[in-house]
């Protein structure tokens, strides 16, 4: 039973592993890609006044 109960937490292990370097990987990833996007320039908003038509 000890050696069932071993390799169940092994396995639980190994999943929790391979599922946090999967994951880590990918906000890595992730990270640097936005790091390496380049950056929009903001365009200014040039507002012209106009009038109001009437019905």
């Amino acid at each position: 039973m000890a050696d069932l109960m071993n390799l169940v937490m092994l396995v639980c292990a190994i999943v929790g592993s391979m599922a946090f370097g999967v994951l880590s990987a990918y906000w890595i990833f992730r990270v640097g890609f936005a790091l390496m996007r380049p950056q929009r320039p903001v365009a200014a908003v040039k507002s012209r006044p106009e009038a109001a038509g009437a019905l």
